[in-house]
């Protein structure tokens, strides 16, 4: 019994109540919203005082960036919250990021990785210059009148307005979200691909029209008119799904190399696209195109999406470096008839007087686009046998495409984790009690911002800068790219409250 008494207090102390953790939610959020917000949205990670802030590259003030883990990400969260609690606060600050990505859609009906509420001057002084010297960063050295489904933004923004719809049916969300849907009905090409970019704009490089599994392209917009089918029942995507579907079928390459490449021209031509994405086989895609095959299965018992995953994987196996590179066993990029690995390089010191190019050696490659992959294929072959067993008749049974009535959406969206291209996002272990205790006064979590940037000072110099540039995330002090610091400041995160909240939900 004494034992029982001296144990409750620390067993209290180490377990933090509800209450608290409903204080500790309320108090981060209440920053958030009322303190951080730009119009309702948000950028990546700021210095405390506000003189910098940067979603994947710098930003201005009137920035917000929808690219995750970014606005939309924020108005997960907001959602995820409101279901745990019940408290009103959280879907008003819901609102607020869904009327920041109504105001910054695109009249296509899609999103940029950003959203920016100066002048269209104002953006395109940005491109000019902040953007036009960022070495690495291609896609934002050109401006474009259009919209991208690059990196998932569009995906995630459309999916995030229909949870706001589907939420209280509230009928101002609908004409955005119409448009949503619309945008990628409307940008499939036939064959059942994607452009990364839409419409064609001529004054953007033209790999903007190439189809694109990139950043699961393809996989989220199949997933987002899913979700429309299962919530509206709106029988225009179900076409379009098959088609998606079906595009994995018609562009994997036949034997003896049974891959897929990044990107493909609108004729089945594999293509490269940013320069330091070459013409070839793409060991990653391939992975995560067997995975979706796997997943089109479970989703229709068509047994079609499996039959070539055998040799796939075979292919795959045979690619293993006899040396792994940097830890990873696998090439990035494999190429076209011979099956050599080719490996990505870059000389120059910046935007003006770099460029890229590739070879067959493995030696000082690219440190911000890696040349090998970690590909686990016996997971892969064990996760294939378990789903080849899976019969049929119980797949359709299941099936979101054939079943009768609408379905709801998962209640939770966001478990923590979501990276993207934002290198100040990583592994958080702390405890609940230390979340709670680590938020400080203001309401937000200090974070160590690994992540910086050069200040933008005018055009590079024609002539190399000396020093070695090949493996780092930025060239020499023009170039405007993000890179890692080993001296980092302590500042505002994004994805730290992002993760930091999902924790807190999981804990209610």
């Amino acid at each position: 019994m004494s034992l029982v008494l001296q144990l409750e207090p620390a067993f209290a102390a180490a377990a933090p109540s509800r209450a608290q953790i409903l204080e500790t939610m309320r108090r981060a959020t209440h920053f958030m919203v009322e303190d951080l917000a730009t119009n309702g949205g948000y950028v990546w990670s700021y210095l405390p005082d506000r003189s910098r802030r940067w979603g994947e590259i710098e930003a201005t003030p009137t920035m917000i960036w929808v690219q995750p883990p970014g606005t939309a990400t924020m108005g997960h969260v907001y959602l995820d919250a409101y279901h745990a609690t019940g408290d009103e606060y959280y879907y008003s600050a819901a609102e607020q990021v869904a009327g920041a990505l109504m105001a910054g859609q695109h009249r296509s009906g899609g999103w940029n990785y950003f959203i920016d509420f100066a002048s269209p001057a104002a953006t395109r002084h940005w491109y000019e210059t902040v953007g036009k010297n960022a070495w690495r960063m291609e896609e934002f050295q050109h401006y474009s009148d259009n919209a991208t489904f690059d990196d998932m933004g569009t995906s995630e923004a459309s999916q995030f307005l229909l949870r706001m719809y589907v939420e209280k049916r509230d009928a101002k969300y609908r004409p955005a979200l119409d448009k949503a849907i619309s945008f990628v009905l409307d940008s499939q090409y036939p064959i059942g691909g994607w452009p990364q970019r839409w419409p064609y704009d001529p004054s953007y490089p033209d790999y903007q029209r190439y189809i694109t599994f990139n950043d699961d392209v393809a996989a989220e917009n199949v997933r987002f008119l899913l979700m429309i089918f299962q919530t509206l029942g709106d029988a225009r995507v179900l076409d379009p799904i098959v088609r998606g579907m079906n595009l994995y079928l018609v562009t994997q390459m036949g034997q003896p190399q049974p891959g897929w490449a990044l990107q493909y021209t609108t004729d089945l031509r594999p293509a490269g696209a940013r320069t330091y994405e070459p013409n070839a086989l793409h060991t990653p895609t391939t992975a995560s195109n067997v995975r979706q095959l796997m997943e089109f299965y479970r989703l229709t018992g068509e047994t079609k999406f499996l039959a070539r995953i055998p040799e796939t994987l075979d292919w795959l196996d045979s690619l293993r470096l006899a040396e792994p590179v940097k830890g990873r066993n696998f090439p990035t990029f494999v190429e076209f008839g011979s099956n050599r690995p080719i490996f990505v390089h870059r000389r120059g010191s910046n935007v003006v007087n770099g460029e890229y190019y590739w070879d067959y050696s493995s030696e000082a490659t690219l440190g911000h686009y890696s040349g090998s992959a970690s590909i686990n294929v016996p997971a892969l072959r064990e996760e294939y046998e378990a789903v080849r067993a899976i019969p049929p008749a119980e797949l359709l049974a299941k099936s979101p495409l054939y079943g009768s009535g609408t379905q709801a959406l998962p209640r939770y969206f966001v478990s923590g984790g979501r990276s993207g291209s934002d290198l100040n996002a990583g592994e958080r272990d702390a405890g609940i009690a230390q979340l709670i205790r680590s938020l400080n006064r203001e309401g937000w979590w200090p974070t160590e911002l690994r992540a910086t940037s050069n200040p933008y000072q005018g055009e590079g110099p024609a002539e190399p800068t000396p020093g070695d540039y090949r493996t780092t995330h930025v060239g020499d002090a023009f170039d405007t790219s993000p890179y890692t610091t080993d001296q980092p400041v302590t500042g505002i995160s994004t994805s730290a409250y992002i993760d930091n909240m999902a924790r807190l939900i999981a804990a209610l």
